[in-house]
């Protein structure tokens, strides 16, 4: 087996449900594994973390997709992410990113935490009133999907009545960030990526005429008098990013923590007593499980190496961050899950310029929802079989039923 091999196993429905046997067989060959020609696939810790953090190795943004695949651009879910900072190098990342980035320094994140608090506590009675005759509730649509999107709609503005159509449309639009073998697998992502910009679209236009001091009003007023810093196209596609990756990883991270949690009670009763620090168990979870498994990049030099093997202009970088996060040459027993662990360092919110701009947000969900969740209902148990999505990439449950007493 070889690195090319492996990522044609990955793309598997075997390999997408369970890719950690196949993460330790690439790390049978090195940090850097060759991957075909013109492909290099990363699973070092050290080699991924340098890969986010070099600008040379660059996103393969509109500009080069232009010139290389002009047929997908074609597809609005494509363009959407395009021209959103999840996709931009320099110098358009640098120009829009400090205007989102304000909304979700430390001070500011800090600020949600009652608000965080009380969603959680509002949350916690639905699951419990729903599961107080005995039965099954699913935790991913009563609580893992609620708790993140209600907390990033209340930053954007996105109205209360409007936010439970946001999970299939991310659902869908998310497709379009997979390692497709079909264009026509973008279908339903380009349906969610129309839907999205027009529904942004009329939300902005109401917020100019009447602003109310949240973040979509902020950017539409500055993309309506200074189009030079955010255009109205790339207005609407970081609106639709920050609406999606605000809750989708955070959605996961909470489905993957609590089936771990169910695999290991007595992480479960360190948390309810106090014993098991929360951050910790974030943490591990994110490196044990992350939500998010791989990105990609393009060398932009042509004296470029990722741990000694060259990268040559035009190679592309698959720097595999679930692989990454249980290197055995970065964490002793990297396939045991251990939330007191001291040490880790995990690439589940990548690096660099790119670093996950709500990755504070989604720490102090997590950090304030599972310790609730596990004090509020002693004997939670899991309530039949869960599902995973049936994704690489972005991963986590589809459901994930639970009893509450």
């Amino acid at each position: 087996m070889d690195g090319a091999s492996i990522i044609e196993q990955l793309m598997t429905a075997e390999g997408r449900s369970d890719p950690y046997p196949l993460y330790a067989r690439a790390h049978e060959f090195g940090p850097a594994v060759p991957a075909g020609p013109g492909a290099v696939l990363v699973v070092g810790h050290a080699a991924a973390n340098q890969v986010l953090r070099t600008p040379a190795f660059a996103l393969e943004d509109t500009k080069s997709l232009a010139a290389d695949h002009a047929e997908l651009l074609a597809h609005p879910s494509i363009g959407l992410f395009g021209r959103s900072i999840l996709q931009r190098n320099a110098p358009d990342h640098g120009r829009v990113r400090p205007l989102i980035a304000s909304a979700f320094n430390a001070r500011r994140v800090a600020a949600l935490r009652p608000a965080v608090e009380a969603t959680v506590r509002r949350l916690l009675d639905e699951l419990a009133d729903r599961g107080a005759d005995g039965s099954p509730v699913d935790f991913m649509d009563t609580f893992a999907f609620r708790l993140p999107v209600e907390v990033i709609c209340e930053l954007l503005g996105v109205p209360a009545a409007e936010r439970h159509r946001f999970r299939g449309l991310a659902s869908d639009l998310t497709i379009a960030l997979e390692l497709i073998q079909d264009l026509g697998e973008l279908a339903a992502a380009d349906l969610a990526a129309e839907e999205l910009s027009a529904y942004f679209a009329e939300l902005t236009a109401e917020r100019l005429a009447r602003p109310t001091g949240d973040l979509v009003s902020d950017l539409a007023r500055i993309a309506a008098d200074s189009p030079d810093r955010i255009s109205g196209e790339e207005l609407l596609s970081n609106l639709a990013l920050l609406l999606v990756a605000g809750f989708e990883t955070t959605t996961n991270l909470l489905g993957n923590g609590l089936a771990l949690l169910f695999r290991h009670p007595e992480a479960a009763e360190g948390l309810r007593t106090g014993a098991l620090d929360p951050a910790l168990f974030t943490d591990e979870v994110l490196r044990h499980d992350s939500p998010v498994q791989l990105t990609s990049r393009i060398s932009t030099a042509p004296d470029l190496a990722v741990a000694g093997r060259p990268t040559p202009t035009g190679t592309v970088v698959l720097a595999v961050l679930g692989a990454a996060n249980r290197d055995p040459a970065r964490y002793p027993h990297p396939d045991r899950f251990d939330p007191t662990r001291t040490d880790s360092q995990p690439l589940s919110f990548g690096g660099g310029a790119h670093f996950c701009l709500g990755s504070q947000l989604a720490r102090l969900e997590a950090d304030i929802a599972v310790p609730a969740l596990l004090d509020r209902f002693p004997r939670l148990a899991p309530g039949g079989v869960a599902t995973r999505r049936d994704r690489l990439i972005l991963r986590g449950y589809e459901t994930l039923p639970v009893i509450t007493r």
